[in-house]
């Protein structure tokens, strides 16, 4: 298949799993072409199977914000015709849904290429159900030909905001060969010289996010414990908020800035414990890779988290907020080595045997052929 994606080409799960996926159907021998204004996170190489066509944005005195989404509906019409696309699926529906749909319809004389629309969480939970985006993002899910959602949890809120049930759950996924334990890399020794045990957290550093309560967490737990180190992986608006939290609890030495990184699973691969105190996660793709990688997660108990860390097994569940808690649980896993390896390796045991890529990427391709073929039905009818 000649498969067209668009992702935010930013630090968030959506461009993170657009990218991976793209790589793995790659692998599988199909074409993909990614259109987006930037090359996202994750794609690293470029090859045959792998396209990447930059939206670029004109520069008018006359608009105050230049119109990406025309833009991008542009491109995808442009790449849909010139490289024959199949599909075109989008991740996060606001604008990209939209745009792809706009695209569709401007071409569809000649070609017809269904749109795929795949939510990712916030898309639904915080835009989408602003009054303002509402109608638009219903109308963008009732016109697209198919729909899909990470987590169960993000198909009932869909359905509870938009009174709109035709969705398909294919939640996120790992390639167990990227994600693993690596505890005896250099960048260990480089982050821990003294032994230290790592908390690490991955993220955007959005609010929603909480990551300063992971701060908190580290405070909490290095009142019973000194040898433990916070290693804050990712960038965002709540960084600064976080380095003067650290400064404030007598922590910022021992609280580690990396910023963004390629190689996320590099920093998981060390870590010993991973801190995941969102107040909002529709999956929690950061959990899964941490799992991967046998490392036990302290998260929060709220919205799609509970499908992928089982709570007393893989790591331990909180209220949102609840820091003391939380820094309890981590506290368990520093100080009881045997409890914190044997929650690891089945951390990992679960997360490969029900979101490996090799589970997760063939549900997808069910799910193209299934639309392609209700699409194909539809046009030979309206012929």
């Amino acid at each position: 298949m000649n498969i067209g994606i668009t992702v935010y080409p930013t630090y968030g799960g959506s461009g993170i799993v657009g990218s991976e996926l793209g790589r793995e159907l790659a692998n599988r021998g199909h074409n993909v072409h990614f259109i987006a204004s930037a090359l996202p996170t994750r794609l690293t190489e470029l090859d045959e199977r792998v396209h990447f066509h930059e939206v670029e944005m004109m520069s008018y005195p006359l608009f105050e914000h230049q119109p990406y989404d025309l833009a991008l509906a542009t491109k995808m019409a442009t790449v849909a015709r010139s490289e024959k696309l199949d599909l075109l699926h989008v991740h996060y529906a606001i604008p990209h849904s939209i745009s792809a749909i706009l695209a569709r319809e401007s071409i569809k004389q000649k070609r017809y290429v269904p749109v795929i629309t795949t939510l990712h969480g916030t898309d639904i939970t915080l835009v989408g159900a602003d009054r303002s985006y509402l109608p638009i993002t219903r109308y963008g899910l009732q016109q697209s030909d198919g729909v899909t959602s990470v987590s169960k949890f993000l198909k009932q809120a869909t359905i509870e905001t938009f009174d709109f049930d035709e969705i398909e759950v294919i939640p996120n996924f790992i390639c167990p060969k990227h994600y693993r334990r690596n505890a005896d890399l250099p960048l260990r020794a480089e982050l821990a010289p003294n032994g230290e045990k790592l908390l690490v957290h991955v993220s955007n550093f959005r609010s929603v996010k909480r990551p300063v309560d992971c701060v908190e967490i580290l405070a909490k737990v290095r009142e019973k414990d000194a040898n433990a180190k916070l290693v804050m992986v990712g960038d965002g608006p709540e960084r600064s908020a976080c380095r003067y939290r650290a400064e404030k609890l007598n922590v910022k030495n021992e609280t580690v800035f990396v910023g963004k990184q390629a190689n996320i699973s590099d920093y998981l691969g060390i870590a010993d414990v991973f801190l995941l105190p969102s107040e909002l996660e529709s999956f929690g793709l950061a959990a899964l890779e941490a799992q991967a990688c046998e490392v036990p997660v302290i998260a929060t108990r709220i919205g799609g988290i509970p499908e992928v860390v089982t709570d007393g097994e893989t790591g331990f569940l909180s209220d949102v907020g609840d820091t003391q808690k939380m820094s309890e649980d981590a506290l368990k896993f520093l100080k009881d080595e045997e409890m914190r390896l044997a929650f690891g390796k089945k951390a990992r045991s679960l997360a490969v045997s029900r979101y490996s890529s090799e589970q997760i990427i063939p549900q997808y391709l069910r799910f193209y052929e299934k639309i392609l073929s209700l699409s194909e039905k539809k046009q030979m009818q309206n012929a």
